[in-house]
């Protein structure tokens, strides 16, 4: 059996910059209150005028991360698209990447895994490349969230969190024993599916229902969060999953070198921080500047890191995420 490590990152950013004065403008809130709630100070929203879409910002940071492996794109032998704001409700990111790559026929899959959708990616890039069936495989994660967004003030509890952007990395066979991708671990716990979801349009009620129905107090079209029953599941289950990795590998909290969280919120973050016992450099955020990014979060956050200087070889990357589904899991990495 093959080990699998990343071999190239690479992410890229929509350049509009909407800061919580911005948001002030259409909707009653702060900056201070969305600080206080969320710790983001500014995010990245699609410029209409431009031609960014989950599926073009994905080709981007695709690009930079195929280089920065020393491949071309003829090496690359399989795509894996994580995100939940494809550019179109069918075909799939994956498919379109391929084809704006210009890469040969390989297989593509779509992963509609939300929050955690990059840590299911990297999971199924990992057994593919253990199992000896691809070499080297495209790990995506993207999200265009400001084009479904309710931008009012009865929105406002979900609008301020989110922000635009992407993510790619490849992950490859190695034949070194010890190092790269070491273990992962997934869960869901499906009975609270409606506490996070976008429920409409769905096959259960298509948009020639919505249209006929001509009901403005209708929010079922736009994303809804219990955000306290999240946040309380979240701090639970993302600790849970850290240690499940940890002793999976015969590991401790004092060998985290970095620890790299979906970037849903920074309270929730912190929470972790200080439950492991991590000093501020053994944790990495940008939620601050970028907001929740969702399937992009950790690659976008996972590849600042690297390019800082703050993950180097040999260290003990520990890539942790909870979301909608309930879905959650870690990967650990010795880098």
């Amino acid at each position: 059996m093959y080990n699998s490590k990343i071999t190239g990152l690479g992410y890229y950013l929509p350049e509009n910059v909407v800061t919580n004065d911005d948001l002030s403008r259409f909707m009653d809130t702060t900056d201070e209150w969305i600080q206080e709630r969320t710790g983001i100070k500014e995010r990245r929203w699609i410029d209409p005028k431009t031609d960014d879409t989950t599926s073009t910002m994905g080709v981007k940071a695709s690009k930079i991360a195929i280089e920065r492996a020393g491949l071309k794109k003829d090496d690359i032998d399989f795509i894996i698209f994580a995100t939940l704001s494809p550019d179109m409700y069918f075909p799939g990111g994956g498919v379109r990447v391929q084809d704006m790559l210009g890469i040969p026929t390989v297989g593509a899959l779509d992963v509609r895994n939300q929050c955690s959708g990059f840590i299911y990616s990297i999971s199924v890039a990992d057994q593919f490349i253990k199992t000896g069936m691809y070499k080297n495989i495209l790990v995506i994660g993207s999200e265009n969230h400001s084009g479904g967004l309710e931008k009012s003030t009865r929105g406002r509890g979900v609008t301020v969190i989110f922000g635009d952007g992407a993510g790619a990395a490849i992950v490859s066979r190695s034949n070194v024993n010890g190092k790269g991708i070491l273990s992962s671990h997934l869960h869901s716990e499906g009975k609270h599916a409606r506490e996070l979801m976008l429920d409409g349009p769905n096959t259960g009620r298509w948009v020639p229902e919505i249209i006929a129905a001509n009901d403005p107090d209708d929010e079922s079209y736009y994303p809804y969060m219990n955000g306290q029953f999240v946040f309380k599941n979240a701090v639970t289950r993302f600790s849970e999953v850290i240690n499940e990795g940890l002793n999976a590998n015969n590991l401790t909290k004092q060998d985290i070198d970095m620890l790299i969280p979906h970037q849903a919120n920074l309270r929730i973050a912190q929470f972790i921080q200080r439950k492991f016992q991590l000093s501020d450099d053994k944790v990495y955020n940008n939620i601050m500047s970028y907001g929740n990014t969702t399937a992009a979060s950790i690659i976008i956050a996972l590849t600042e890191a690297w390019e800082k200087g703050k993950i180097k070889e040999n260290d003990l990357v520990v890539l942790a995420a909870f979301g909608a589904g309930f879905t959650w899991g870690s990967v650990i990495i010795r880098w």
